[in-house]
């Protein structure tokens, strides 16, 4: 499960690398942060891995004193949706000090936001909030998926000078990591046609490529409905998509979106944010314009409905995306 997996990441990152120190609010044994993720942590490594006040800007910007200082802080914001409250620290601090100082220094911070709906947690602690980061300038934002070894990402983020926005949803935690192999079914095909400096972008595909009529471009949570999605309208409709997943979100890496887009001849994104203004709707301005009169069709653009979420679980699951929505999308692309 992807609780255990970041769990058992940190360990090793913690216990291979002294720059590494962990930081957030009841992150402590023996309660071990909100979804678990830091338990045992402070057992293991009482120095490094620091449980603070309720103060999300006070523990950003400590952590950015102590990446300009040398060290390799990693932050969790308890609820995803809390972020909003370190933004000032992370927009005009954390991604701006080595433009502001030449260059001379970085501040490499990761915060890990626990972020997303389905549990019925209501209006502040249901949302998904990335697409408030995207853009902002030396900021990098990467999302935890089922296709993506969580060891792997943080570790390439641990080697990197920039800052990180690394978004996990919550009902991720209680899901396998999938790790397909070569020639099978949901095939990862990796990085292909994309940048080297970019995390590995993970392509699948239910049947032969060549028999896609859609790219189903989606990543987190939103990436294991998506696949849900396209396997039930390959297995009961004959209808195939191939699905697209991006570790990284921002700076986008198009070239392997590109490359199946090429192929298949249409695009659906999907995202849990609030639709407009978003990382979908940057795709589809994006792609159109690099494939513009090469696509058959408009790019769809499938993301949750405007308005605050529900608490009830019932009028939730009108408001956020789900399985049903991507088929319908994904259906009308393959027409």
């Amino acid at each position: 499960m992807l609780v255990r997996e970041l769990n058992t990441a940190l360990h090793h990152f913690l216990e291979t690398d002294p720059r590494v120190v962990v930081m957030g609010e009841d992150i402590a044994d023996p309660y071990g942060g909100a979804f678990k993720v830091t338990r045992g942590l402070t057992t293991a490594f009482p120095d490094r891995v620091l449980t603070t006040p309720v103060s999300e800007a006070g523990m950003v910007g400590v952590a950015a004193g102590l990446a300009m200082s040398g060290y390799r802080p990693i932050v969790e914001i308890m609820f995803g949706d809390f972020v909003t409250l370190a933004f000032d620290q992370i927009v005009n601090h954390v991604a701006k000090y080595p433009a502001m100082y030449g260059g001379r220094v970085t501040c490499p911070v990761i915060v890990r936001v626990p972020s997303g709906g389905h549990r019925g947690y209501g209006p502040t602690h249901s949302q998904s909030l990335e697409k408030h980061f995207l853009g902002v300038p030396g900021l990098m934002v990467v999302a935890a998926s089922p296709f993506h070894d969580p060891a792997d990402v943080l570790g390439a983020l641990l080697q990197r000078d920039e800052p990180v926005i690394y978004v996990e949803h919550k009902l991720l935690y209680a899901e396998p990591i999938l790790r397909p192999q070569g020639g099978r079914i949901g095939e990862a095909i990796g990085r292909e046609g994309g940048s080297p400096d970019a995390l590995p972008t993970v392509t699948l595909s239910f049947v032969d490529r060549s028999e896609c009529a859609a790219t189903v471009l989606a990543y987190g949570y939103t990436a294991l409905l998506a696949m849900r999605a396209i396997e039930a309208l390959a297995i009961e409709e004959e209808v195939f998509a191939e699905l697209v997943v991006p570790a990284q979100l921002a700076p986008m890496d198009w070239g392997p979106v590109l490359e199946s887009v090429d192929r298949t001849g249409s695009l659906v994104t999907v995202e849990e944010g609030m639709a407009g203004w978003s990382w979908g709707t940057q795709a589809a301005a994006d792609v159109g314009a690099l494939r513009f009169g090469r696509l058959r069709r408009p790019v769809t653009v499938t993301a949750s409905g405007p308005g605050v979420i529900p608490s009830s679980r019932s009028l939730e699951r009108e408001v956020l995306v789900g399985v049903d929505q991507i088929r319908d999308a994904v259906r009308e692309a393959c027409r």
